[in-house]
């Protein structure tokens, strides 16, 4: 009855706090290192965009003349020069294009990186399931072991039964006692696992669902949207249209420079003879550019970025191809443990009838203790079966739920 009472504690307290595995998706998300470090490399992809779209900086150079340079006005004193380099028409903005698409594809890797996450916290989260149904389940046996030894006891005592059906039970009891004690100690190490994925201190308590809805899945179930809409896909195709951006970037950068650039002479007065203009300063517009003549460096770069797109067009066909494969196993999976949790339902339902029919027999006979203990263990077994594939079929729905790119 203890027991009873401290399940139905905890199942209040759970529902009190009132947090489930979408709650944890939230936590995760906010705080899980992992995912943060994705979403500063997209933020730094952004910070990338202003720098390549800028124009280099201008050139400043001041010289001074040790010897001055005699002139008709005047010696030449010192010298001032700034110059400006202007890329050719459209270099800059192709330059900004190729950034920005692969900071768009640094964004769907957060995204996968995110929901991947989510796959990860329902991987962890689910076994806490598991081994909270597993004790729940261990400390009912260990309950009606108990009964059943106080009545194999009354019936040694009444001549009814002999005192090996009592030391069997007391058997019994010793192995689902220790087994309890081992699920026990197997808490500790889930918990951790959990609350490293969430960032959260080691012993933090985790409030599990006591029961799981096992929802109806349709056949195909979202196979729709398993090459249409997947980060890992989009990020992809990104790769290849900033590798084709690239190609056109290249080809402006191997294009002429042209520099925009202006001087500044001082000149020093004469003192030999007055004439018109004497000591004026001499000011210089220039224009250069820039002759490129050397070929091969921009050649070699276009053929890798022509490279890169033939190598990005196998990853995605290699990737479709394990996204297909991916999901016809967690699919499978999905399959096997419903058809699993009907067996076992069945099995439960047929047990529990069994185990009422043996017991009555043994209530008025006093024979066939040891069949009444092995359906009770037999019913033991199929319980925590079916919360063994209740929990695998949550981890494979999530799995499924990740390849399909399934946002919350």
């Amino acid at each position: 009855m203890k027991y009873i009472l401290v399940i139905s504690i905890l199942f209040v307290y759970c529902i009190s706090n009132g947090q489930s595995i979408d709650d944890y998706f939230e936590i995760a998300s906010a705080q899980n290192p992992g995912l943060q470090a994705k979403y500063k490399n997209f933020e730094a992809a952004l910070e990338k965009v202003s720098q390549v779209n800028s124009l280099p900086d201008p050139n400043f150079a001041f010289g001074y003349f040790i010897s001055p340079v005699e002139t008709r006005v005047g010696p030449q004193k010192a010298k001032f020069s700034l110059t400006q380099i202007l890329p050719w028409f459209g270099t800059l903005q192709a330059q900004e294009d190729v950034s920005s698409i692969l900071a768009e594809a640094k964004y769907q890797e957060f995204l996968d990186a995110r929901n991947k996450l989510y796959y990860q916290v329902s991987a962890a989260y689910y076994p806490l399931y598991e081994l909270q149904r597993w004790q729940d389940i261990e400390r009912e046996n260990i309950q009606i072991l108990e009964t059943y030894k106080t009545i194999a006891t009354k019936k040694f005592e009444n001549n009814q039964s002999s005192m090996v059906d009592v030391l069997r039970v007391d058997i019994m009891l010793k192995d689902a006692t220790t087994n309890l004690i081992i699920l026990e100690k197997q808490q500790k190490p889930l918990q951790i696992r959990f609350n490293n994925i969430l960032n959260r201190p080691a012993l933090e308590p985790i409030f599990v669902e006591y029961t799981l809805i096992m929802p109806q899945i349709s056949m195909e179930y979202r196979k729709d949207s398993l090459l249409i809409s997947n980060p890992m896909l989009d990020e992809i195709d990104l790769k290849i249209k900033a590798s084709e951006s690239s190609e056109y970037a290249i080809n402006r950068q191997s294009l002429p420079k042209i520099g925009l650039g202006l001087d500044y002479v001082i000149v020093g007065k004469r003192t030999d003879m007055t004439m018109e203009d004497n000591g004026k300063d001499v000011l210089m517009p220039m224009v250069s550019a820039s002759i490129p003549i050397f070929r091969k460096k921009y050649k070699s770069a276009q053929k890798e970025a022509q490279l890169m797109q033939e190598s990005y067009a196998f990853q995605k066909i290699e990737l479709a191809n394990q996204l297909t494969s991916s999901y016809e196993m967690a699919w499978f999976g999905i399959q096997k443990q419903q058809e699993l949790i009907k067996l076992y339902d069945a099995q439960i339902m047929e047990s529990e009838q069994s185990l009422n029919l043996l017991f009555s027999a043994y209530g008025n006979s006093g024979k066939e203790f040891e069949e009444v203990l092995r359906m009770q263990q037999q019913l033991l077994k199929y319980e925590k079966m079916k919360a063994t594939a209740l929990a695998a079929f949550q981890i494979a729905l999530a799995e499924l739920d990740y390849l399909t790119a399934k946002t919350r």
